[in-house]
């Protein structure tokens, strides 16, 4: 069905990303699939059609594996965007099979359960390290202080990147991520292609070096990495290491200053998870489904599908709504209610499918880290200033998070 003209879906709109969640009830009460004008997407609310959808093969994040642009109806890409399609065409989440399953297998050999784990002390002693810093200085910006600085340095050390060349990684990264949002400007796209090439740029002179002296790093593990003869591709690297990178960022900063955001708005259930560290696991589930860091996710139509008795045809983009399928009443009892004791949690923070989030289990690490020592080491944590939000809207986050420690 077509848009109403009164949706209040509108993710332009000051008002709209300040709080989204009433706007998705109202798309969720029109219907299982809701035509987008503006954006020209198909947006789908529900948590039981984005679940289904995700693991739908009939959609992909790309097309380019079975049509031209041409062919697909679409326009090709701007060619002075070129550096910016270049990293993100070649890196897993915007590849199908067989692409994305040989570069997924491969990249799992240097991705594994054991080397997340094993970096278990490292990142609980950097967030103590950095929650100390911010309680001897009686506070200061959460996001700058600790959410942005932990992932940054784990990711990082993850790779083998040098201490002395991390200042730039948390820029590259903001900056191409802006291309993700809806409709993004020109500054945007122009910000995106310089930090693509000057990223691409630095991970090729770090790539050639792990070559002629391997560690038992990321970057090196990518370069080992082979299956039955195969081997990821020089850019396949750049992109993967990009990935992580971008992924690992903007997840975790997102979800660590939306969720204290979120506890200082919800005294008792702070109350709570400081009278009981316990709960710190569900805690984190809980804050990453009720302000959910990645708003939208969008697939492809490569088949006509129907969804609801509505045919959306091949070379249609559906938006699934992450923010809306996690306050799904059908799914979650009360979903307005942040409950850090939710037991049955089934959000899709994460995603679904073959473009599952391969970085979850680091994240959950970090979240649950970073949330442990503020509770241990800054039991009187508060809020020094109402915060703003970003103004963007499929990457959801604030643009500071002021606090004090007493």
């Amino acid at each position: 069905m077509a848009a109403p003209r009164d949706l209040a879906f509108d993710p332009w709109d000051p008002a709209f990303l300040a709080d989204p969640y009433p706007a998705y009830a109202e798309l969720r009460s029109r219907g299982r699939v809701i035509r987008y004008e503006p954006t020209d997407q198909w947006l789908v609310p529900h948590h039981a059609d984005v679940s289904a959808l995700l693991r739908d093969r009939r959609l992909g994040r790309a097309y380019q594996h079975r049509f031209t642009h041409e062919d697909f109806g679409r326009t090709p890409p701007a060619p002075e965007h070129e550096p910016f399609h270049t990293l993100n065409d070649h890196g897993m989440l915007d590849l199908e099979p067989p692409d994305h399953t040989r570069i997924r297998r491969l990249v799992s050999k240097a991705f594994t359960p054991r080397t997340v784990q094993a970096l278990v002390p490292y990142v609980r002693n950097l967030a103590n390290e950095l929650v100390a810093g911010l309680v001897a200085a009686g506070g200061g910006d959460l996001l700058t202080d600790v959410a942005e600085p932990l992932p940054v340095a784990v990711i990082a050390e993850m790779l083998g990147i040098p201490e002395s060349d991390r200042a730039p990684l948390r820029p590259w990264s903001a900056d191409i991520c802006g291309m993700y949002e809806l409709n993004p400007s020109g500054d945007s796209a122009e910000r995106a292609v310089r930090a693509s090439v000057e990223f691409s740029d630095y991970l090729r002179e770090l790539i050639a070096e792990r070559r002629e002296n391997p560690g038992d790093d990321l970057i090196s593990g990518l370069i080992a990495a082979h299956d039955e003869g195969d081997r990821l591709t020089e850019q396949e690297m750049i992109s993967t290491a990009v990935l992580l990178l971008n992924a690992g960022h903007e997840a975790t900063v997102n979800a660590t200053v939306n969720g204290w955001w979120a506890l200082f708005r919800n005294p008792d259930q702070l109350a709570a998870l400081r009278a009981d560290h316990s709960l710190v696991p569900a805690a984190v589930e809980e804050l990453m489904r009720y302000d959910t860091p990645l708003q939208l996710f969008e697939r492809w139509v490569l088949d006509d599908i129907e969804i609801d008795g509505t045919t959306i045809p091949r070379g249609a983009e559906i938006a699934m709504l992450f923010g809306s399928a996690n306050h799904d009443p059908s799914v979650f009892t009360a979903p307005e209610r942040l409950d850090i004791g939710r037991g049955d949690n089934p959000h899709i923070s994460f995603s679904a499918g073959i473009h599952y989030c391969i970085g979850a289990p680091l994240a959950r690490i970090e979240l649950a880290a970073s949330m442990t020592a503020l509770l241990e080491r800054a039991p009187t944590l508060s809020l020094a200033a109402e915060p703003e939000r970003k103004p963007n809207f499929v990457i959801r986050g604030l643009e500071g998070l002021d606090v004090e420690v007493r």
